[in-house]
C-alpha cells in the first residue's frame, strides 16, 4: 500500500486537519464521515494523522511539555475518529453471507433408529421393512454443481473464501488499521472489528440453523428433536468451516496482514472463537451424552464429517491462538470414535437381552428381527469408517450376565474375516439364539418351527440383498444360515406331516382268516375320520400361520403336497370302494385329491377365512 506523502503537510496544518474532524466539538464534523467523502479528502485526513503520529514519535523529555501534551492530545482525537470511520466502513459490510447458493448435500444417512420397544404390538406392525434411505446426491456430485453456479469465491482445496468486502472498502480499512496500530491502539483496532464482524457471523448462524445451545440443553433433548439437529448441524458446519470461517480468516489478512503483533490472527479469533466453540459444543456433547444404540448413525456422520472437516480446520485455525480450537476439533472425533464403539457394544448386548415373551402371531418375522438387520445393513454401509474404529474381535461368553446362558461362536472359522464382519457374524448369531429361546414360547412345536424358518430366512435375505453385507459377512456362514431355515422347515413337515400320514398307513387294517375281503371296513372308516380330523385341525390352524416370503411359502406348500397328495392319492385309490360300497361313504371321504390340493393353498396365509373353507361353505 501506497503511503501519503506526510512531509506536504506542516504540522500546524495537520493539527488543525485533525481538530476539524473532532465529532465532539464540532456538529458537522459528528454529522459527517470523512471516508464517505472524496478520495483527496481522505487523503489529506490520512496524512495529517501520519504528520502528527511523526511528530509524536520525535517529541523527547526535554521538549516543550505544553507541545508534547498537544501532539497527545491530537493523536488521541485522531484514533477516535479514526475508529468511528473504521466502524463506519465495516457495519454496511456485515450482513450474514447467502448460503443458499453454497448448501452442501446431506449426511449419507438419514435415517433414524427408535429404539425398540418391548411393548411394541407386534399384530399392528406392517411387513414392510422400517428402513429409509435417501436419495440425495453424492457429495462431490452436488459440491460440483454447486461450484459451477458460484463465482465469488476462489477454491483452495475444499475451502471456498468469499469476498466478504469490496477491494476499495479494504484498502480503506488497512490504511486505518496500519495507523491505529501503530499509535499503539491495537486493542481497540480488534475489539471495534470483532464487535461488528461477530453480529456478521452470528446473522450467517442463524441463517444456518445452529442455534446457541450449551451442552447440558443439547443433552437434555429427545432424541427425535436432536436427530434433526444432527442433520442441520452436519451442514451448518462444513459451511462454517470451509466458508464463513475461511473468509473471515481472509478479510482479516486482507486487512491486517503484515501489521504486527500477529494482528490479522487476533482479529479472526476476536471474530470466530465465540462462534466456533458454540459450534463444536454441539458435536462435543453429542460425544458424551448417552451411548444408545439407535444414535450410532448418526454419531458416525457426525465422526466423518469432522474427519473430513479436519485438514480444513487446521487450516483454517493454524495460528498458535487457535490450538484450542483444533485440539476440541480432534478430541470429539476420538470421543466420537469411542462412542461409535460403544453404542456397537450396547447394541450387541440389546439384541441378547431383549426380553419379550409374548409370540408373534402366526409365526411371522419378529420385529426384533427386522430392526437389528436393518441395523446390521446399515452398519455395512458404514464399514469403511467403523473397520478403522472396531479393531478387534467381539467379546463372546458370560460379559452379558453371569447366570444367562449366551451362544458361543467359533472364531477360528472366520480367521480370514475382519473384526467388524466378526461383530456382524456374533450378531446374527445371538439374534439367532434370541429368536430360539422366543420360539419356545409357541404351545405348537409346529409353529415354533415355522416361526424359526421364517426369520432365519429373513436374515438370509437381507444378507444376499446387500452386496456389501453379504462380502463381510461371507458365504461360509451364510450356507450354514441358509441350512439352518432348510433344517427348520425339514422339522416344521415332521411335527405336523408325520401323524397326518400316519392316518394312511396299511397297517392295521387288513384282517386275516376271515370271510371277508381282507379289510377291516370299521378300522377303514375310523382310518379316513381320524385322517379328516387331524387334516381339518392342521387347515384350519396353519391357514392363520404366516409365512411372508411369497417364495418361501411356495416352496414349503410344494414340499408337503409332495408328501401328502401322493400318499392321499394311492390310499385312496386302494380303498375307496371298500367305503362307496357301504352306507354314507360322505361322512367317510370327506376329500377328493382335488380338494386337498385347493386347501394347501390356504396355508400360510394368516387368513382368519380360508378360501378353501369359504368354498367348501358354499
Amino acid at each position: 500500500m501506497e503511503l501519503p506523502e506526510t512531509d506536504s503537510v506542516p504540522y500546524e496544518t495537520a493539527e488543525n486537519i485533525i481538530l476539524r474532524w473532532d465529532a465532539t466539538a464540532s456538529d458537522d464534523a459528528r454529522l459527517r464521515m470523512i471516508f464517505d467523502g472524496d478520495r483527496q479528502e481522505i487523503d489529506l485526513y490520512l496524512q495529517a494523522v501520519d504528520r502528527i503520529q511523526l511528530s509524536m514519535e520525535s517529541t523527547t523529555l526535554s521538549d516543550d511539555e505544553g507541545q508534547s501534551k498537544k501532539v497527545n492530545t491530537a493523536i488521541q482525537i485522531a484514533m477516535a475518529r479514526l475508529e468511528d470511520e473504521f466502524r463506519n466502513i465495516l457495519i454496511p459490510h456485515a450482513t450474514p453471507i447467502e448460503t443458499d447458493s453454497l448448501s452442501e448435500s446431506t449426511p449419507r444417512s438419514a435415517n433414524s433408529f427408535t429404539e425398540f420397544s418391548v411393548h411394541s404390538d407386534y399384530s399392528n406392525r406392517g411387513e414392510e421393512d422400517a428402513l429409509s434411505r435417501d436419495g440425495s446426491s453424492s457429495l462431490s456430485e452436488q459440491a460440483e454443481n454447486s461450484s459451477r453456479a458460484i463465482s465469488s469465491y476462489r477454491s483452495m482445496s475444499s475451502i471456498r473464501e468469499l469476498d466478504l468486502m469490496p477491494s476499495d472498502s479494504i484498502y480503506d480499512l488497512r490504511s486505518i488499521a496500519e495507523r491505529m496500530i501503530s499509535a499503539g491502539y491495537f486493542r481497540e483496532c480488534v475489539q471495534v472489528y470483532g464487535s461488528v464482524r461477530k453480529a456478521a457471523v452470528d446473522g450467517s448462524f442463524r441463517k444456518l440453523g445452529v442455534e446457541k445451545l450449551s451442552i447440558g440443553d443439547i443433552q437434555r433433548l429427545e432424541w427425535d428433536a436432536l436427530n434433526a439437529k444432527i442433520g442441520k448441524w452436519i451442514r451448518a458446519a462444513k459451511m462454517c468451516v470451509r466458508v464463513l470461517f475461511a473468509s473471515e480468516k481472509r478479510l482479516c489478512e486482507q486487512i491486517f496482514q503484515g501489521l504486527g503483533s500477529a494482528a490479522d490472527e487476533a482479529c479472526f479469533m476476536e471474530t470466530v472463537k465465540g462462534p466456533a466453540v458454540q459450534l463444536f459444543n454441539f458435536a462435543e456433547a453429542i460425544s458424551i451424552s448417552r451411548r444408545a444404540p439407535e444414535k450410532l448413525f448418526k454419531i458416525l456422520d457426525l465422526h466423518d464429517t469432522l474427519v473430513e472437516l479436519l485438514p480444513d480446520i487446521d487450516v483454517v485455525f493454524e495460528g498458535a491462538s487457535a490450538e484450542s480450537i483444533r485440539v476440541q476439533a480432534a478430541e470429539i472425533i476420538s470421543r466420537l470414535a469411542e462412542a461409535a464403539r460403544g453404542m456397537l457394544n450396547e447394541f450387541e448386548n440389546a439384541v441378547l437381552r431383549e426380553p419379550s415373551r409374548v409370540p408373534v402371531p402366526g409365526g411371522t418375522i419378529h420385529p426384533l428381527t427386522r430392526y437389528v438387520m436393518n441395523y446390521i445393513s446399515l452398519i455395512s454401509d458404514y464399514k469403511q469408517t467403523l473397520g478403522e474404529l472396531i479393531v478387534s474381535r467381539p467379546v463372546t461368553g458370560s460379559r452379558y450376565s453371569d447366570d444367562a446362558s449366551t451362544p458361543d461362536m467359533d472364531f477360528t472359522e472366520h480367521e480370514e474375516q475382519s473384526p467388524l464382519a466378526l461383530h456382524l457374524i456374533w450378531i446374527i448369531v445371538i439374534l439367532q439364539f434370541n429368536l430360539e429361546g422366543k420360539s419356545k414360547h409357541y404351545k405348537d412345536t409346529s409353529l415354533a418351527h415355522v416361526f424359526v424358518m421364517n426369520n432365519v430366512h429373513y436374515i438370509v435375505q437381507k444378507i444376499k440383498g446387500s452386496p456389501e453385507l453379504r462380502e463381510m459377512i461371507g458365504d461360509t456362514y451364510l450356507r450354514k444360515l441358509t441350512a439352518k431355515f432348510r433344517q427348520a422347515a425339514t422339522s416344521y413337515q415332521r411335527a405336523t406331516w408325520v401323524g397326518v400320514l400316519y392316518c394312511l398307513r396299511d397297517e392295521g387294517l387288513h384282517v386275516s382268516g376271515s370271510f371277508s375281503s381282507g379289510v377291516s371296513k370299521s378300522a377303514l372308516r375310523e382310518r379316513f375320520k381320524s385322517f379328516n380330523a387331524i387334516f381339518d385341525e392342521v387347515h384350519k390352524t396353519q391357514a392363520l400361520w404366516l409365512i411372508p416370503d411369497a417364495q418361501l411359502r411356495e416352496e414349503l406348500r410344494i414340499s408337503i403336497s409332495e408328501l401328502l397328495i401322493p400318499a392321499y392319492r394311492s390310499f385312496l385309490g386302494r380303498f375307496r370302494t371298500h367305503i362307496e360300497s357301504g352306507r354314507h361313504p360322505e361322512n367317510y371321504i370327506k376329500y377328493s385329491v382335488e380338494d386337498l390340493e385347493t386347501a394347501l393353498l390356504d396355508f400360510f396365509e394368516g387368513n382368519a377365512v380360508s378360501q378353501h373353507s369359504r368354498r367348501r361353505s358354499q
